[in-house]
């Protein structure tokens, strides 16, 4: 059965079995996408073929729609957006190396004609052709993320310290982690060495993050800057702030960190996408995406940040996400020497460490890549489950490789010998794999790539091979300019609007609740009145399966003398933060009286109550055919990528049961023929030696006749000689029989798998996630349900 039969069934076609005392490739290499789950390490040389395995391997997981983070410190995985399906020269030309045509005393043209032919033989014997790749290309979106620069798809890496997930921040020690290896990022940036338990530095913008955090802040930089100068606490421990870190010495800090913001060129760390590990991992309409964030134009301290914080991110994201033992994300990282080291502890190694601990459960691997074992701590080595092990530069190199794998789970029942002879002598792209989940290891030829392997790209190349795909760039702060009421029917911004206003806070009578509004804009705040209000809704559908409680707050302008409902803003609960007394320096502008007295209230939260059931509703996505519906709020891109693991999982289910019930059948078969086999050779025998004793029995009675003896005699034998004939006879159509079953169960192994490939078909096209229908249900709130609470007079910029 060829892997084509598979293409869809969650195996990675790698290469083929390689025997060391044969010519030719044995089988090809299917390796089980969920045994990725308990993680994989890459070990080999420079020019053993590592990246050339690891990309086959992002290409297997993009074709089954598996999304991946990969992190490039060299720049050789950009070249998976090296992909041509139509592999002509003028494909190639672009990205070939000018340099080393010269050295081949070729032009360019054709140096790129020779690749590109190159290229097209190469695939095709690995049974690879342009199909293939163009069935990659519109399975997943490729995507090379810089930070730091513009030269591919920006990636806002400091634009906030973005608060996590309640989840994270409920669970102490996933706080202090996230909390630890952001801090230690940012003054690794600063030059600042800094330890988290003495550091005065560490711990100071750890109390900042944890204080704003838990309050559900995300401060950028320059918060961050202002809160240094005049933390938002008292004490740091039992000490008073100025005993623990003087005004003078933290307004040091605080310049140190603005000379990072204003440094020339670091305005490229504040643009673009922010680090969303769901925007990285999958397309806005639901596609996965294969995001490489290239980190080698950057030094090693803004290196070790970004790798910190998109670690970071990533165990935040798989802590939100259900468990699962399909593979539902891979994150790689091609040379990981200093990352995860086996004796210090940088800050991307907590966080590394974690996702090699807890990753498994939630259907991520991890795939680590390096030179030689010693890079990594043996905490992470001892989590992989499959090892690759290629060609080495030295034997002791080799040892040490040996000494880091027999300390694993992935070593038992191999020796020390049994590895050595394994690994000794191995050519380019020829591997060693030990996969826990088989019984012995596996040695390997890698199959082509599909993508171009021209080596690193530099920025320029990157500009040049991504921009164009890329999305449109945006100026920083963007996303944060773009006022979410106005999405929602609000009124305009405060900027853009012009009132008269008077410095005098006008006198509210006993009985009116009054707050005011927290403003993120700089300088003193203009106060317009607005009346605001929570509101808890019930939204039940029992035909999709819905049955929620959903808070927002209304924040209404006073238009006249009443608050306007129908165009209120409709706020998270947790997007808004009311204080109860003023700003320092605010103004106010006249207010309506009937917002001053608590007579009206009554009224207005009966009419904002009215207009909530009336015009608002919940929409969620129900598929009918996985009897699912999505949870309120998401988008229907989410869903379907929901949809999409739960096929997943549900397709490994159906395989594993294919499997056994095929192997059952086969297995069956296989001791009929062999059963039959043996049947075959007996009767051939027998009727070759009831041929022989014929032969001797008739000419015996013949000779009897020619040259004499008793008539009798020659009677007898001639009619013994008549039955053995008879008998020969008889033996003779029981090897046709015989042969006539071995041909029966021949036909019946051809129907077996006949009806096998038709079930495989049947599998691809029933679990394909682009044939899921998805429905749109609007379901509007229960109106004896319906609470509105705290309703106030809220002044607002």
């Amino acid at each position: 059965m060829g892997r084509a039969d598979y293409e869809k069934l969650g195996v990675f076609y790698l290469g083929r079995e390689l025997d060391p005392g044969a010519a030719d490739l044995g089988p090809e290499l299917l390796y089980d996408s969920r045994d990725l789950t308990t993680h994989a390490v890459c070990i080999g040389m420079t020019g053993s073929g590592k990246t050339g395995l690891c990309v086959s391997l992002l290409e297997e997981a993009a074709l089954d729609g598996v999304p991946a983070i990969v992190v490039d410190p060299k720049g050789d995985l950009g070249n998976l957006l090296l992909t041509f399906p139509e592999l002509q020269p003028a494909d190639f030309e672009p990205w070939v190396d000018a340099g080393e045509a010269a050295r081949k005393g070729q032009s360019v043209a054709e140096f790129a004609a020779v690749t590109a032919e190159s290229w097209r033989k190469g695939l095709a014997e690995w049974d690879q052709d342009g199909e293939r790749i163009k069935r990659l290309r519109a399975a997943a979106e490729f995507a090379i993320y810089t930070p730091g620069s513009e030269a591919g798809r920006p990636l806002s890496i400091l634009r906030s310290f973005a608060a996590p997930d309640p989840a994270v921040i409920a669970d102490a020690t996933s706080l202090k982690e996230r909390i630890g290896g952001s801090v230690a990022g940012l003054l690794g940036l600063l030059g600042v060495e800094a330890d988290p338990v003495k550091s005065r530095e560490h711990i100071l913008l750890s109390s900042i993050l944890d204080a704003a955090w838990r309050a559900g802040q995300s401060p950028d930089l320059a918060g961050l800057i202002g809160q240094v100068q005049k933390p938002p606490f008292d004490k740091v421990g039992v000490f008073d702030v100025e005993s623990f870190f003087p005004a003078k010495e933290r307004t040091e800090l605080a310049l140190r960190i603005n000379g990072l913001l204003a440094a020339p060129g670091f305005g490229a760390w504040l643009t673009g996408d922010p680090l969303d590990m769901q925007r990285l991992l999958y397309t806005a309409d639901g596609r996965p995406r294969v995001s490489i964030v290239s980190i080698a134009h950057l030094n090693d301290a803004e290196r070790m940040f970004v790798v910190t914080l998109v670690a970071n991110e990533l165990v935040a994201w798989m802590r939100r996400q259900s468990g699962t033992t399909s593979l539902r994300a891979i994150f790689y990282m091609d040379e990981i020497a200093g990352y995860l080291p086996p004796v210090a502890i940088p800050p991307s190694k907590p966080p590394m460490l974690t996702l090699m601990k807890q990753a498994r459960a939630f259907g991520i691997g991890v795939v680590l890549a390096t030179q030689n074992p010693v890079d990594l701590d043996y905490k992470g080595l001892g989590n992989a489950g499959t090892w690759f092990i290629g060609r080495l530069q030295t034997e002791r190199d080799q040892q040490r490789v040996i000494d880091g794998l027999l300390g694993t789970e992935a070593a038992r029942g191999l020796d020390r010998g049994q590895l050595s002879t394994m690994m000794g002598n191995l050519a380019q792209r020829a591997f060693v794999m030990r996969n826990v989940h088989d019984d012995a290891p596996t040695l390997f030829r890698t199959r082509w790539a599909m993508s171009y392997l021209r080596g690193p790209l530099t920025l320029a190349e990157i500009r040049r091979l991504e921009q164009p795909r890329g999305e449109p760039k945006r100026a920083p702060g963007a996303a944060a300019a773009e006022a979410p009421a106005a999405a929602q029917g609000g009124p305009p911004p405060a900027a853009a609007r012009t009132t008269g206003s008077a410095a005098t806070r006008p006198i509210v009578q006993a009985g009116v609740t009054e707050c005011f509004r927290e403003s993120d804009r700089d300088g003193k705040p203009a106060y317009r009145a607005h009346v605001g209000a929570r509101v808890r809704a019930h939204f039940v559908d029992a035909k999709a399966g819905l049955d929620a409680w959903e808070t927002r707050y209304y924040l209404a302008p006073a238009n006249g003398a009443a608050p306007d409902w129908s165009t209120a803003q409709v706020l998270e609960e947790s997007a808004i933060r009311l204080r109860d007394t003023p700003e320092d320096g605010a103004s106010f502008d006249e207010a309506p009286g009937a917002l001053l007295a608590p007579r009206a209230y009554k009224g207005w939260a009966t009419a904002l109550a009215d207009q909530v059931y009336r015009n608002s509703a919940l929409q969620v996505f129900r598929c009918a055919a996985l009897k699912r519906t999505s949870a309120p709020g998401g988008t229907e891109a989410d869903f379907r990528v929901q949809l999409a693991q739960e096929l997943r999982e549900r397709r490994d289910a159906a395989i594993d049961e294919l499997r056994g019930k095929y192997t059952k059948k086969v297995a069956t078969i296989a001791d009929r023929q062999r059963r039959a086999a043996q049947k075959v050779e007996r009767e051939r025998a027998q009727a070759q030696s009831e041929t022989t004793s014929s032969i001797l029995t008739v000419g015996g009675s013949v000779l009897g006749a020619l040259f004499g003896g008793r008539r009798s005699g020659a009677l007898t034998k001639a009619s013994a000689a008549a039955r053995r004939i008879g008998r020969v006879t008889k033996e003779r159509a029981d090897v046709g029989h015989a042969e006539a079953d071995a041909r029966a169960l021949g036909e019946q192994e051809a129907s077996l798998e006949a009806e096998l490939k038709a079930e495989i078909a049947g599998l691809g096209t029933q679990f394909d996630p682009a044939t899921i229908v998805v429905e749109t249900v609007t379901v509007r709130p229960r109106k004896s349900d319906l609470a509105v609470e705290d309703i106030a007079l809220v002044w607002s910029v």
